[in-house]
């Protein structure tokens, strides 16, 4: 018994700590014209329309099928799940560093865009192995991998500058922006592999046995859609001030790209790496809880934001936007919390439909962004949005958490461990 305890505890991690890897990696990839769509603006001679839509449409596809996804994850299992998004995603990945036209890069975007869809993978996939008590720390660490954000914003520049313009190894490794695709493309087939020979080989596939009909029972819960509006808060908003502050900074601050990118990374960085504190937190206090606390925190933060741009000083804004880098990491992890609380049988669906706004966020969120500014043509409008956003699913949760309260009393259980 000792010896299958110890095995399994092997099985979790080797999941776990394989699942944020190829998770890393994957958002990395699905980020990445944050960065490379600069130069390929001037390259391919991009309007500014065509430049937004090049950016925003990864994004899009990334977010569209997370229900399926998890669905699937759930009857076929993460590994072949995680290992076929992997490579899957290598071939539009290389095919963008061959393309020469808007119309070749918005297909390879589109399709590389699925990766994406690997956080429903993860979440599905560790929620199979790991026991309810600590699902909320795993749920966070693997979703600490929302720090590929970063890797383009931090290394790509140099890499660019590194390469020839003509290229390395006979033209094998094209110059420029066009090297970052294969680089990546040959490290999600190395992940692939590694994900399919390293993890456990028997997989846990909790929904294999179950009709699509009974996998299907949550949709018609609003509580689910109410958990798929609060991340769209903690993840929907992160996903797309990691476009926007560095044009913020530009603009508003007069700073050099280089340095707004640096600075935005410091805001992802707490985004992403305080997800598995904030499972820790929720298993330790409750999804509930946790979720409250940053809720207010955002939407106080997010207020103070609205003050007229650039009357803010540079370190001030800075502080605050980590601030909220900070409430967000904590949050994404305690909102999933949520999930495995009330659906244990439906992780992957659930966990998927919850992820579905939160990711299309990232995508509407920036064009409400821009839209608000040309209205009020204020630069600091950006923060309108979010605070808004924010009074809206403080004010749901809060009325939730009061009528419960009212039902079942402030010392009830459900209550205590985070139950709406």
């Amino acid at each position: 018994m000792g010896f299958e305890s110890s095995a399994l505890v092997r099985d979790r991690r080797r999941v776990l700590s394989l699942s944020t890897a190829a998770f890393t990696l994957l958002f990395a990839v699905w980020l990445m014209l944050g960065v490379l769509a600069v130069p390929m603006k001037a390259e391919l001679g991009l309007t500014s329309v065509q430049f937004t839509w090049l950016t925003a449409i990864a994004v899009l596809s990334g977010s569209l099928l997370r229900l399926p996804f998890g669905v699937w994850t759930d009857r076929y299992g993460g590994r072949a799940m995680m290992t076929g998004i992997l490579l899957f995603s290598a071939i539009p990945c290389f095919l963008l560093s061959r393309a020469t036209t808007f119309g070749e890069a918005m297909a390879c975007a589109v399709v590389y865009g699925l990766a994406g869809n690997s956080f429903s993978i993860g979440i599905a996939w560790n929620a199979a192995w790991f026991p309810r008590e600590n699902q909320g720390a795993a749920l966070g660490t693997f979703g600490a991998g929302n720090v590929g954000a970063s890797v383009t914003k931090l290394f790509g520049p140099a890499l660019m500058a590194l390469i020839p313009a003509g290229g390395a190894l006979g033209g094998v490794i094209p110059g420029g922006y066009r090297a970052i695709p294969v680089l990546y493309a040959v490290l999600l087939i190395a992940m692939a592999l590694l994900a399919w020979f390293a993890s456990p080989r028997s997989d846990r596939r909790p929904g294999r046995a179950r009709s699509w009909a009974s996998q299907l029972v949550p949709l018609r819960e609003l509580r689910v859609w109410r958990f798929g509006l609060y991340y769209v808060l903690v993840f929907g908003a992160y996903v797309a001030l990691s476009l926007w502050l560095p044009s913020y900074y530009t603009r508003v601050y007069d700073l050099q790209l280089s340095f707004a990118a640096l600075l935005t990374a410091f805001f992802i960085f707490p985004a992403s790496l305080l997800r598995p504190l904030g499972g820790y937190l929720s298993d330790r206090f409750g999804g509930r809880s946790v979720t409250l606390v940053v809720f207010v925190a955002m939407t106080a933060t997010s207020l103070f934001l609205c003050v007229p741009a650039g009357s803010l000083p540079l370190g001030g804004f800075f502080a605050l936007t980590l601030f909220l880098g900070v409430a967000m990491g904590v949050g994404k992890a305690s909102v999933y919390k949520y999930v495995p609380e009330y659906y244990p049988k439906d992780v992957g669906l659930v966990g998927g439909l919850v992820g579905t706004p939160g990711a299309l966020g990232g995508f509407l969120l920036p064009l409400a962004f821009g839209a608000v500014e040309a209205t009020s043509g204020r630069p600091e409008s950006c923060f309108y949005v979010l605070a808004f956003l924010g009074v809206g699913c403080l004010g749901w949760l809060l009325r939730v958490v009061q009528t419960r309260a009212g039902v079942t009393g402030l010392a009830s259980p459900e209550i205590a461990v985070g139950g709406e």
